[in-house]
């Protein structure tokens, strides 16, 4: 969990500054709690209604009124299988042992800002699979890369149901346990990024042990609505990198896509391989920014001296005095 930023308890309705138009990964039905302490990339689906929870508090949704039991998690090396899936177009899923597998990001926390990392839930799923996910909080290589979570030890998903796009999502008491203003804002915007990452969910509204929320925790947040990515602007980083995600890895030429609100929108990707050089460092141009953010879609070859762990660099140039504002950082391994 994150440290907590002591602030005074206020009053707070979230605020609307900007719509998201960012990329979405389509992804088909059904949990599967992920979390292993080895890297592992995954993906989830939305349906039209999903709920019903498990003995132990913990739901896994299904189509129609059928009730589903999440299954453990496959712990799996963080690496891509092939190029990232065009921004919504649906992620096909790959099959093995009988059993269909689909990829999807939950979103954990880089700093204090949410940042997607990457998992893998059984089909037939639905986004109650990623939200297991999610609430299993970041394995041992997301936490060593910096990855953390503002939501607390124990919360549990009791039901999603999803209607007219919009995921009524019901979680435990314990969700709202303690912490301050920004652990809060932080914690609502992990769920709602990780359920709007599919197509068919546009607006999330929560529950607590069944009743409908209209005031989140000691601080007063007002969610006398359903919300959106837009709602929490603040909590994402002007550069949100979607493909590729933490741990995968890439060849040459390499797409990256993402959203991004940044001055002009004007942006630039920088690759890192393993000795240090860059291997690519590129202007990119997202269809908005300066307020609105924008949507950026690249194909970017680079040159590395070697195989081995890289990273991709994120930031903008200030426009005072052309300094180098990075927004985030996503560890890869570089291939040749």
């Amino acid at each position: 969990m994150n440290t907590e930023i002591p602030t005074r308890c206020t009053h707070h309705r979230l605020s609307r500054p900007m719509v998201l138009a960012t990329a979405v990964v389509l992804v088909s039905s059904v949990a599967t709690a992920c979390g292993s302490d080895t890297g592992s990339p995954g993906t989830s689906a939305g349906g039209d209604r999903l709920s019903t929870p498990s003995a132990g508090g913990t739901t896994g949704g299904t189509t129609g009124n059928e009730s589903a039991t999440p299954g453990q998690g496959a712990s799996t090396t963080p690496t891509t299988s092939g190029r990232p899936t065009k921004p919504g177009t649906p992620a096909p899923p790959v099959t093995s042992g009988g059993a269909s597998k689909v990829r999807t990001s939950v979103y954990f926390l880089h700093g204090e800002k949410v940042s997607p990392t990457p998992r893998t839930v059984t089909a037939p799923t639905t986004a109650a699979g990623a939200l297991l996910a999610l609430l299993a909080g970041p394995n041992r290589y997301e936490r060593r890369h910096g990855r953390t979570t503002a939501i607390p030890s124990g919360t549990t998903l009791r039901s999603v149901v999803v209607r007219h796009h919009v995921a009524t999502i019901d979680l435990s008491g314990r969700y709202d346990d303690g912490g301050g203003s920004l652990s809060m804002q932080a914690r609502l915007a992990q769920v709602v990024f990780t359920a709007t990452r599919f197509p068919s969910i546009h607006k999330v509204q929560f529950e607590l042990d069944g009743k409908p929320v209209t005031s989140f925790g000691g601080e007063g947040i007002v969610l006398n609505g359903p919300v959106t990515r837009a709602d929490f602007e603040d909590l994402a980083p002007l550069v949100l990198v979607e493909s590729p995600l933490i741990g995968d890895s890439i060849r040459t030429p390499v797409r990256v896509w993402g959203s991004a609100n940044t001055f002009e929108a004007t942006l630039k990707l920088k690759i890192t391989d393993v000795t240090g050089r860059t291997a690519a460092d590129v202007y990119v141009t997202a269809t908005s920014g300066t307020g609105t953010r924008g949507t950026f879609d690249v194909t970017i070859p680079y040159k590395a001296a070697r195989s081995g762990a890289g990273k991709l660099t994120a930031y903008w140039e200030s426009p005072e005095d052309g300094r180098a504002v990075i927004e985030d950082t996503v560890p890869l391994t570089v291939r040749r």
